[in-house]
């Protein structure tokens, strides 16, 4: 409803990807609004498939990716059009996310590296939280007013030109949900693409929903998209450490967490120690395979 209350004078199609969902009238919901193509999948096959089949639906020169998640309170849509139309050449183009109450959202990253998996895993980020070398978080700690190159944009809202996502294959399918932007990104900047956060409109992104309903859900497919990252894009003699790193870091929080909760008396804290535990159990199909094919890359 706010994406048609804030954009305007603008032609643009909304296409819906109904992933399977089992709750609610999809087309009750949307019945009423124009320029809308409802796609009902017969399963739920990840974000990233239903975004590479809404992509392959659209007509436009241009392409949003937008979660069904998000509040409109300004033209958002035509802003950050208007300034992706300006950049010539290859651009990813992300604004900046806000909470529902109106405060900061993060909404950057950085690619992770074998040092950032250090850091992360073994704590060092929060001991040095605004060193760049121990901590990928450190754009999120920057208070950016103006267009910025980054690494990442999350893909809640993320605008490009069809064929620069076209000539890239659209989202790895292999991840199921988490990490696919991340992945996108990664393939577009080594394609001499640039990634841009423009912090000069914004929207409000709800988010946090699968965490709260389905937490095991959450902590299981972000353990799974880290090592998919790991496994594609970094070679065999940073691979091996890097799963060390992350598994070693698993176990590090186990007993750092049920420590937490038994002196907090706080249960939230208890099931993280519990998810830690089990995420230890998750390697992602067929990269045993993977890692041996590692040797002849």
């Amino acid at each position: 409803v706010t994406l048609q209350q804030y954009t305007k004078d603008l032609d643009y199609e909304i296409i819906l990807i109904d992933n399977a969902s089992t709750k609610g009238d999809v087309e009750k919901e949307i019945k009423g609004i124009e320029n809308l193509k409802l796609i009902k999948n017969k399963s739920n096959d990840g974000f990233a498939k239903a975004n590479n089949t809404g992509a392959k639906h659209a007509t436009g020169e241009y392409l949003l990716l937008l979660n069904n998640d998000m509040i409109f309170t300004e033209d958002v849509i035509k802003t950050s059009l208007n300034y992706l139309k300006s950049l010539k050449g290859k651009y990813f183009v992300g604004p900046k996310l806000l909470n529902k109450d109106g405060s900061h959202q993060i909404s950057i990253n950085s690619f992770d590296s074998l040092r950032y998996v250090m850091s992360t895993n073994l704590f060092l980020y929060l001991l040095f939280p605004k060193s760049e070398w121990f901590n990928k978080y450190y754009l999120h700690y920057r208070h950016l007013s103006t267009a910025t190159e980054v690494d990442i944009v999350k893909g809640a809202f993320m605008m490009m030109r069809k064929k620069d996502f076209e000539e890239l294959g659209g989202f790895d399918e292999n991840f199921f949900f988490y990490g696919e932007e991340s992945d996108l990104c990664y393939r577009f900047k080594k394609s001499g693409g640039k990634v841009i956060y423009y912090p000069q409109t914004g929207i409000i992104h709800v988010g946090g929903g699968v965490s709260k309903k389905m937490p095991w859900f959450m902590y299981k497919w972000q353990a799974s998209a880290k090592i998919r990252f790991y496994r594609k894009h970094f070679p065999l003699h940073q691979y091996i450490p890097a799963l060390l790193f992350h598994y070693s870091g698993l176990i590090l929080r186990i007993p750092v967490y049920l420590a937490l909760s038994l002196i907090k008396f706080d249960k939230e804290i208890l099931f993280k120690s519990f998810f830690y535990l089990r995420q230890i159990f998750v390697y992602p199909e067929k990269d045993k395979q993977r890692v041996r094919d590692l040797k002849d890359e």
